[in-house]
């Protein structure tokens, strides 16, 4: 047994890559204002404070969901992972005003695609907290969730899934 074990290689598997779905400042999802996504109830994730206004697909799947109220959005990729973003804290009360959606449920979308046009502006104006949440919803499937915070530009890799 041993004499073969010499040839075996021990294959490194490559982290799943999350980009960032609109640029801004990520900050740890522990610092958001909503108690169900601070406490990773949901998962683990990261905030954003949004600089730009469209939020584009972090990463290549299929839209498992998207909420008529157009400020959620679930995809699921073809190796499993679930992430879900959502737009603003209690977002859901504004039944779609400022949203404007560019795909639907069902839609396959890779990377960079644009899923929602967003008015940042008016949510705020609004009286609501427009910070972008992103978790990954099956987080207890994977060994390790590594977020990455600060300025990030949109598509930059903001979270690593490894198995």
């Amino acid at each position: 047994m041993g004499l073969f074990n010499k040839w075996k290689k021990k294959v490194e598997v490559e982290p799943y890559r999350i980009s960032a779905p609109v640029a801004g400042k990520v900050i740890d999802i522990k610092d958001t204002n909503d108690q169900v996504f601070n406490s990773e109830a949901l998962g683990k994730g990261v905030g954003i404070i949004a600089s730009e206004k469209q939020i584009t697909a972090p990463i290549g799947g299929q839209i498992v969901s998207f909420f008529p109220t157009k400020h959620a959005v679930g995809i699921k990729t073809d190796k499993g992972v679930e992430l879900l973003i959502h737009v603003g804290i209690d977002t859901v009360e504004l039944n779609g005003k400022h949203f404007i959606s560019m795909k639907k449920q069902g839609d396959t979308v890779v990377r960079g695609d644009i899923l929602l046009k967003v008015d940042f502006d008016a949510i705020r104006e609004a009286g609501y907290d427009p910070t972008v949440l992103m978790v990954v919803t099956n987080t207890a499937q994977y060994a390790q969730i590594k977020c990455n915070l600060g300025n990030k530009s949109n598509n930059d890799i903001i979270i690593e899934i490894e198995e």
